[in-house]
């Protein structure tokens, strides 16, 4: 079987890092399909696979984390944020080694063990970090790929059209894509009612318990509402201060929650784009979350919005991003005239900038400010495009595109 047999574009970069480093951890949301990609991976065959899931398992681990460590030459640990002080003993076993075995251990995680105040040691040297996100709408193709974004730095913006053009791809209703979202259950098996159900669950079982294994949260009614409020309010910058105001919930709990959502993968932080060259920029970064169908969820929307859309573009970035090293940049850029564009992408000291659009028919009002950014930054910027519901790709100022959103990701 090939590794991309799979189905996961992770499955080579993940082979690629067992054959250099003796501590692989895979890291992402649950749900995501890190355990099915590692215990599935031909690579992994002979691994002793334990999950700290199981109360037995977790109990021996706590008790004495050094036997375990050592049960077998090499081991797949999942959800290892449940017994943090197996991180020491994992450096120990490492460090015990005259030679350092490569994929001695591979780690699954749902929470980002860097962010975790209760692990004391980051494995710094010995481990590599694979951040796995949920199916990419390739993956969903059965393709094991993610969007064409490499392809776009390696071509002129003159050669997008042709580029993108005559690959022969399907057009796809993003409505319904952004609906399934990229879970690997609700996306492939269910049907929307059965959905809704386990996104349900999905939700309550994070509150319920994966929380509380990460931090004490005793308002968690509060903790729900503060959830639904940055669902609601996807693509924006979070303003705290609104959020308590309209919630009557202490500032200080919604900026620890927000950290607790990033620690297990449900939100991402987007930046902005702060270079600047003579337009004075908004710093505020941007929440997003792990996955488009997810964030309807939380937020109690039955109809997807223009900026599921974008989370669903962004959702794909950062799968693309996350098999590449040094990694590239993703950003969004807004000036404090409110000129914004949704993301922008740094890859090899060029950008390229991305405007996200639901209409089918786009207007010049939906590219100028992409013409504004390609003129600020007119020595770096490789090209910029609109992502749109179109059928055409076709280009409407100097390195500015429209182009259908289907033919990208």
């Amino acid at each position: 079987m090939s590794k991309n047999a799979l189905g996961r574009a992770a499955a080579d970069t993940l082979a690629g890092m067992l054959t250099n480093f003796p501590v692989v951890v895979v890291t992402g949301a649950r749900q995501v399909g890190k355990s099915t990609l590692v215990q599935e991976h031909p690579d992994l065959a002979q691994h002793l696979r334990v999950t700290l899931d199981d109360a037995g398992v977790r109990a021996d681990a706590e008790a004495n984390p050094d036997g375990f460590v050592r049960r077998a030459p090499k081991m797949i640990i999942d959800e290892v944020q449940r017994v943090p002080d197996l991180l020491l003993a994992i450096k120990a076993a490492v460090d015990r080694e005259g030679q350092r075995v490569a994929g001695h251990f591979v780690l699954t995680g749902s929470a980002n063990l860097l962010m975790m105040q209760e692990v004391a040691d980051s494995l710094a040297g010995r481990a590599v970090y694979l951040e796995l996100g949920p199916l990419t709408v390739s993956e969903l193709r059965a393709e094991a790929g993610t969007g064409r974004w490499s392809d776009l730095f390696a071509h002129p913006a003159i050669d997008w059209r042709a580029l993108l053009s005559g690959d022969g791809r399907t057009r796809l209703d993003w409505r319904d894509v952004v609906a399934r979202g990229g879970m690997p259950v609700p996306a492939i098996r269910l049907d929307e009612v059965a959905r809704a159900q386990w996104f349900a669950s999905y939700i309550t079982t994070y509150v319920e318990r994966d929380l509380r294994d990460l931090s004490a949260v005793d308002l968690l009614g509060d903790f729900q509402q503060v959830m639904k409020a940055i669902a609601l309010r996807i693509g924006n910058p979070v303003n705290q201060t609104e959020i308590a105001r309209d919630l009557g919930v202490v500032q200080r709990n919604i900026s620890r929650w927000i950290s607790l959502l990033e620690t297990s993968w449900l939100l991402t932080r987007l930046p902005a784009y702060a270079v600047n060259r003579t337009s004075r920029l908004m710093k505020r970064p941007k929440l997003y979350w792990a996955d488009a169908a997810l964030a309807m969820h939380v937020a109690g929307e039955t109809e997807p919005r223009g900026a599921h859309l974008e989370n669903l573009v962004l959702t794909d970035l950062l799968a693309w991003r996350a098999l590449h090293a040094p990694r590239p940049g993703v950003y969004y850029w807004r000036t404090t005239d409110n000129a914004e564009v949704d993301l922008v992408i740094e890859h090899r000291n060029r950008l390229v900038a991305v405007e996200i659009k639901t209409t089918t028919r786009p207007a010049p009002s939906d590219w100028r400010h992409l013409e504004r950014f390609v003129l600020e930054y007119a020595d770096t910027c490789h090209g910029a495009m609109v992502l749109c519901d179109c059928d055409e790709v076709y280009e409407v100022a100097d390195r500015v595109f429209v182009v259908p959103w289907w033919r990208v990701l």
